[in-house]
This record gives structure tokens, sequence and C-alpha cells, in this order.
């Protein structure tokens, strides 16, 4: 019975010594050491503030329109017997170039005519000059010392035969001018907006042709506050003169992939305040934008809308920071000397690609963050890493 007991309690008692073996263990060993994370600081570029003298920059937009533009009307009837290949849609055409030619055969007999008609007035002017000659040398044969009348020397028939002369001329100069008149030209270098005609159409006067205008120059109207207009020392009713060819201005515009620029200059002011917009217009002209006027070969198409910046004229102090410090239009970033972040609310005077100038929110010297960052929180701590302002 005693053997029985033995051989049953055993197992339990070894199992029991175990667990308690192993508890013993573990309360010994000693308990692991606890490392604090240190937080990791974000690293972020910053630019100290700078005051300058600045110049500020007037930004304004407008759409580019041609200076010159008009309806291509005939100043002669006659049937259309050819059509340059450069007078289509998006043409250009040279100053003089042909662009259409009229029927000319009509014109062509009333200068014949007129020809005609000037040979028999020279003719009737010598016969008339010769008879006068004659009559004089008469007169005074036989009424020496004596004046004769302007009939007895046949003067009114000598000024009647000078007016038909003049008369024929003047229809020759007509027929020759009608003639020309027959080959439309334009005096400018210009593009073709549309064209109205075709081959074979009959046109009288003031029938319209097309709409085309001149690649010499085109403008830009811009829109000026008062403020604006006081920046670039222009006073209304401004006219560019040879002592004065007003503000330079910077013309940009997205075009394709890029951004291009064009150099102009603003050549006049309106003399009244727009009634609906109560604004300034001021108008800036580019020279030959489809030539030399152009962007690396891009030109300043018509009907583009531009950006327009014009560097001021009347100088300023203000603070001087680098383009990526601004955020959300009115906003920078500046570390304080505890190196914690601090959001602040700038006054903006002038932007540009490269600078962002401001006349208050931070002061001369602060340190102000040019990195990107993401989950800006205010007064959290930052580790700065210096970068100088650039330019």
């Amino acid at each position: 019975m005693y053997k029985k007991y033995l051989k049953t309690a055993a197992p339990v008692l070894v199992l029991a010594l175990s667990v308690g073996a192993v508890q013993i263990m573990i309360a010994a060993k000693p308990a692991p050491e606890k490392k604090e994370e240190e937080q990791r600081l974000v690293s972020l570029l910053y630019s100290e503030a700078r005051e300058e003298t600045v110049h500020l920059a007037v930004a304004t937009q407008g759409e580019v329109r041609p200076h010159t533009e008009i309806d291509l009307t005939p100043q002669v009837a006659g049937r259309i017997v050819a059509i340059a290949e450069n007078f289509a849609e998006g043409a250009g055409f040279e100053a003089g170039e042909t662009l259409i030619q009229l029927d000319d055969a009509d014109y062509r007999l009333a200068l014949a005519r007129a020809e005609a008609d000037v040979a028999e007035a020279e003719v009737l002017l010598q016969q008339a000059r010769a008879a006068a000659a004659v009559k004089s040398r008469q007169w005074a044969s036989i009424n020496p010392g004596r004046e004769p009348t302007p009939l007895q020397v046949n003067r009114p028939q000598v000024v009647e035969a000078e007016a038909r002369m003049r008369s024929a001329r003047a229809a020759l100069a007509d027929a020759e001018l009608n003639l020309a008149r027959t080959q439309i030209k334009l005096p400018f270098q210009g593009r073709v907006i549309r064209r109205d005609v075709g081959v074979g159409q009959f046109v009288t006067e003031n029938t319209p042709l097309g709409r085309v205008f001149a690649t010499d120059r085109v403008e830009v109207r811009l829109p000026l506050t008062d403020l604006q207009l006081q920046e670039l020392d222009l006073p209304m009713g401004f006219v560019a003169t040879g002592g004065n060819p007003g503000p330079q201005v910077t013309l940009s515009a997205q075009v394709g992939r890029e951004r291009r620029q064009w150099q102009g200059r603003i050549v006049r002011t309106q003399a009244a305040v727009d009634e609906q917009t109560r604004l300034i217009y001021a108008v800036a002209e580019v020279q030959d934008p489809y030539g030399k006027g152009a962007s690396e070969g891009v030109p300043l198409a018509v009907g583009l809308f531009v950006s327009a910046e014009a560097e001021g004229v009347q100088a300023h102090k203000a603070l001087v920071l680098p383009r990526d410090a601004l955020r959300n239009a009115d906003e920078v970033y500046v570390v304080g000397p505890d190196n914690r972040l601090k959001i602040r609310t700038v006054k903006v005077l002038s932007t540009s690609e490269q600078r962002v100038v401001v006349a208050s929110g931070v002061v001369e010297g602060e340190r102000v963050v040019t990195s990107a960052i993401a989950n800006v929180v205010d007064g959290m701590e930052v580790q700065p890493v210096t970068q100088l302002a650039r330019q």
C-alpha cells in the first residue's frame, strides 16, 4: 500500500520541485535596464533676414494685342485673278508684297486713253502758244508802242490749252494710280488673321478681303493701382519720348513646358481712371515680337495672356528673405534662440522667383526656415542648419 502511494506521489513531487526551482531562478535574475529613447530633432535649413534698400516690383497682368489691326479692302473694283500664298490665315507677309491681284485690263486701257489725251493736249498747247506768238509779233509791227488786249494776242486760248494740259495730266496720274491699286499691298510687315475672298470673285470698293495685323510691335494693356503708378513714378496721361522712354517691363507666360520672358517698355498711361475697375491702365510695347523681340525663337503672340513685372523707382527700407521662406502666401517659420520653431505672419511687399520682400513679421538677423517641412507644430524643437540667404 505504501509502495503504491509512493509511486503515485513521486512524479507530482518532482514536478512541483521543478516549478519551484524555475520560479526561484526567475526571481533571482536581475531586471533589465530601461533605456529612454532620445527625441530625434528635425534638421532645417535657415537664412538670416536682412534689411536692405530695395526697389519694389510692380506686378500686373494683361493680354497681348496688335498695335495695328485693320480690315483689308480694295480701292478699285475688279475680279480677283491671283491671291498670294502668304495671304492665308496665320501666314506672314512682307511690307510691299502683293497679296491680291485684280484684273487690270480695263485699267490699262484707261491708262492708254489718258496718255493719248495728254499727247493731244500737248499739241493743242503748242499750237495755242505758237498762234499767240504770231499775234504778238503782228501787233508789235502794226501798233508799235501800244499794249494789246489779251484777246488780241490769244492769251485766253493759251490759258485754256494749259488748263486742258493740266487736266489731261491729272487724268493720267489717276489712271496710273488706279492701275497700281489693282495690286493690293500693305506698307507694313504683318500676319493674316482671316481671309474672306477667293480667286474669281468680283469685288468692289470697300469689299472686305480679310483682316491683318502688323508685327513691327505689339502692346499689352496693364491695369495699375494709383500706388503702383506712384512706385513707377508715372503720371496719368504719360506718353514716352526720346528723353523719357518709359520704365522697362518684363513680360512672362507659360508656353508649352517652359516659362518664357520678353522685354518691353511702358510707353503711355491713360489720363482717366476706369469707371468700372477704378484702375489706371498703362500700355507696354514690345518691338519686333515675332523677330528680334522673341524669346529664344518663341514670339510674343497676339492673344497671349502674360504676367508683367516692372521695377519701381522709389527706394524702400525692407527685409529681404529667400523666396523659399514664404509659406501660404503670408507666413514664415522662424527658429528662435532656443531652437524652437515659431510660425509668423508677415506683410509681403513684393515677391520674385528668388526673393520675397516683407515690411513686418520678422526682424533683421532672425533665422527663417527655407527647407521644406511637413507637420509643422508651433513651438516644436528643431535642429537649425546654416544656409546663406540668396539674392
